[in-house]
């Protein structure tokens, strides 16, 4: 079969491109072919997480992979090309589910991100027994979904709309730069296609939660982060009565390899949908600001009108197209770059079908998906 050849500069053209190719590729059997990947970025080409994320695509499914450097011998013996490359070739084997993984994102890299080439590749399976990944690396950083927003968001939205079955555990926190975080993730098979979603209304807020979460410092900077959340939060009328719960956690000193702090928000919507905010902590800022701009990113998720936050939107665009029947999934008033080019690159691979209606101002993604079911052994 002659390679589908993607191309990595399109639209946002970034790293979701490599991810969400390389997880359809790899349901589908399809050999892949990506070039120019970041290649407007001030430094093109793949870097160490990205390679992180392919050698572990390319051991679930068996698949030969060159353009990683790094890649396990045992995966290929064409991995000669050094960090930086602006060409990928993958050619992927049998998906292989019931087993263990382990991830590495070195260092600070983040964990969430190889969440997301790994999850689409491992929810499909006829074996009984659920898989069993374990990521290492950065578990709360900026540009990347933090663990705890995985944790209380994607998972539980994928969970009641599309009936994916996964849990996310974060033993250890690994903050920039240090890292040494880690995720256990336990995926557990669907043989029959996703169900479809439909959410077209974003209905009220039945209440609020979040952690704030600190290591290396007082406990008191999480409560100060968990208060100016509070403080700016019921400055909305229609957060006035209800309930916030925000809980506070430090870790052991002995728990991490160094000092942070972030803060994650989530509003549950009674129409099911569910919107998140978040900030990490920076040097310099105080905790309470930390706390204020993780509370405005929930506002501002709640003024666009959408059942999704616009991080959420771009992520459940591969199991729209994966799912059976069509879905409908109001995402408020804006589309964002990343949403467009997950549906590109969805419908340069499958067969599945995208629309965009704009409707009173609101954006609504349809999509006729390829109810994709899991091989037969």
């Amino acid at each position: 079969m002659p390679s589908k050849l993607i191309d990595g500069s399109t639209l946002e053209g970034g790293g979701q491109i490599l991810r969400n190719s390389v997880a359809l590729a790899a349901l589908l059997s399809t050999p892949l072919s990506i070039h120019n990947i970041r290649a407007n970025r001030s430094q093109p080409g793949l870097k160490s997480q990205h390679a992180a994320g392919l050698r572990l695509a390319a051991e679930i499914s068996s698949a030969r992979l060159s353009g990683a450097s790094g890649a396990s011998r045992a995966l290929t013996s064409e991995s000669d090309v050094s960090i930086g490359s602006t060409e990928v070739d993958f050619i992927p084997g049998r998906i292989r589910t019931g087993i263990e993984y382990t991830g590495d994102a070195i260092t600070a890299g983040s964990t969430t991100l190889l969440l997301q080439i790994a999850l689409p590749m491992l929810v499909f399976s006829h074996e009984p027994q659920p898989t069993k990944l374990t990521l290492l690396g950065g578990t709360n950083a900026t540009q990347a979904p933090q663990a705890d927003y995985a944790q209380h968001v994607l998972l539980p939205f994928c969970r009641q709309t599309f009936g994916l079955d996964a849990d996310l555990a974060i033993p250890r926190r690994g903050y920039y730069p240090k890292g040494g975080g880690r995720l256990e993730v336990t995926i557990r098979p669907v043989t029959g296609p996703l169900r479809p979603v439909t959410l077209l209304r974003r209905g009220k807020v039945q209440r609020v939660r979040g952690i704030a979460h600190v290591a290396g410092v007082p406990r008191s900077l999480a409560e100060q982060m968990a208060q100016g959340a509070r403080n700016v939060l019921r400055t909305l009328p229609e957060l006035e009565n209800i309930d916030i719960d925000i809980e506070c956690t430090r870790e052991r000193n002995d728990n991490t390899a160094g000092a942070g702090s972030g803060i994650v928000l989530w509003a549950e919507l009674d129409g099911g949908g569910i919107l998140g905010g978040s900030a990490v902590g920076k040097k310099g800022a105080s905790a309470a600001s930390k706390g204020e701009e993780a509370a405005g990113e929930l506002l501002k998720a709640l003024d666009n009108g959408g059942c999704v936050d616009e991080w959420l939107q771009d992520q459940v665009i591969i199991f729209m197209a994966l799912a059976g029947g069509e879905s409908a999934l109001n995402i408020g008033k804006d589309l964002t770059l990343h949403t467009k080019t997950a549906i590109w690159v969805a419908e340069q691979l499958t067969d599945a079908k995208f629309t965009v209606e704009v409707n009173e101002g609101m954006h609504v993604i349809q999509c006729q998906g390829i109810g994709y079911t899991a091989p037969s052994a």
